[in-house]
């Protein structure tokens, strides 16, 4: 069995990814918690490792928050940035794994809208999470040439899995408490990827190397969503809003601020289409995606 090194196992993406990985690789995990076997902040301190291993996983990584204050933009590249760099290090001291796996974000295109969007687009994003991915990115390919690592990124569109956080555990919590409206007749479609899948992915990756993005062939409709979470919730599929209403509310809460349940940047987020082409990794690696509307479980 090969010894794969995991960070970020303690997390939404680790917990569902494990178990499948498990079942091919002697893992090693390192993070935040106790339940990780090497307790560490990669953000703040470079990991003490015990030994050398044929595989990195690289999922440790800020996510989900909106930055309001420049210190917490700043913790965005410590922890994904500073935070691989220190792992980077604790590699060099232990011995130079065979393959590296870093989980990025397809966020570093900075696409607010568009469909089929390649990994060839250019890296436009300048939100903080964005940028600190594509910094991430631009270290690893550097620290893995000069050192002879086969390094693969993987860009996953919004990740579904039981208990998902993010955006699609906002529409399951808003469903469930009656709070969630539609917009538009939810037409507009979201490239999804199960959680799942970056295990089945790992394999696959061994030697190969690349930059993929990685989702769902379906590109599910906010509508199709709708449908698979109300299903499991036994719930009246939400009423859709006409968009000159959204466009009305929208408008106003523009004018009230944060505080604000819908504003137009959010908006237009729910009635534009933002897809990613998955092409590249289905050709080249023979994967096949987890259908969504298929496999999707809001809980275990």
């Amino acid at each position: 069995m090969e010894k794969l090194l995991f960070t970020g196992a303690s997390g939404f993406l680790g917990h569902q990814v494990k178990p499948i990985l498990a079942q091919t690789y002697e893992i090693t995990t390192v993070g935040l918690t106790v339940n990780d076997d090497i307790q560490v902040n990669m953000a703040e301190e470079v990991p003490v490792l015990k030994e050398a291993v044929q595989v990195v996983l690289h999922a440790a990584g800020k996510a989900h928050v909106v930055p309001k204050t420049e210190e917490e933009k700043k913790s965005f590249f410590d922890v994904n940035l500073e935070g691989t760099k220190n792992l980077c290090c604790s590699l060099e001291k232990v011995g130079i794994p065979k393959n590296l796996i870093f989980i990025s974000s397809v966020a570093v295109y900075g696409c607010e809208m568009g469909e089929e969007i390649k990994e060839t687009h250019p890296l436009n994003g300048m939100a903080p999470y964005a940028l600190s991915k594509i910094q991430a990115e631009a270290f690893l390919q550097e620290w893995c040439q000069k050192n002879s690592v086969c390094l693969s990124i993987l860009r996953p569109s919004l990740l579904a899995g039981p208990n998902a956080p993010g955006n699609l555990g906002a529409m399951v919590n808003g469903i469930k408490t009656g709070k969630y409206l539609s917009i538009a007749e939810g037409k507009a479609r979201k490239s999804v990827l199960m959680v799942q899948d970056i295990a089945r992915l790992v394999p696959l990756l061994e030697n190969k190397g690349g930059v993929y993005n990685v989702c769902d062939s379906t590109q599910p409709s906010f509508r199709e969503l709708e449908h698979v979470i109300c299903k499991q919730l036994d719930k009246t599929l939400p009423y859709s809003i006409p968009l000159w209403v959204a466009k009305t509310i929208a408008s106003i809460g523009d004018c009230l601020g944060a505080r604000a349940p819908l504003n137009s940047n959010r908006l237009s987020k729910i009635i534009n289409s933002l897809t990613f082409s998955n092409e590249k990794a289905c050709k080249e690696l023979g994967w096949k995606p987890l259908n969504v509307l298929e496999n999707y479980r809001i809980n275990e």
